[in-house]
């Protein structure tokens, strides 16, 4: 995943989940990273945590929910258009 684009982000906050995919001869494959932005005190740039706080925690949930539903949903057309490939051959 380092270096690869996300195909598809849900964030909520300062918390954010990254659908990563992955072709396949069997469909395609997702994973999903999630991590906190954050600023150290005096620094410029963002950085990011796996590490989360009690508050954090249904941020984490609701944004693993969309990326679990997008997949889904994501998989579902896969499907179909591969059935539908597979009758129109």
């Amino acid at each position: 995943m380092p270096g690869q684009k996300p195909k598809k982000q849900f964030r909520m906050g300062l918390v954010v989940a990254s659908v990563f995919d992955q072709p396949t001869d069997n469909g395609t494959i997702f994973n999903v990273g999630i991590h906190k932005l954050y600023k150290n005190e005096g620094d410029s740039e963002w950085s990011r945590s796996t590490s989360f706080n009690r508050d954090d925690l249904p941020l984490v949930a609701k944004v693993a929910d969309l990326a679990w539903c997008w997949i889904h949903e994501t998989q579902q057309s896969e499907r179909a258009e591969a059935r539908k490939s597979k009758s129109d051959a």
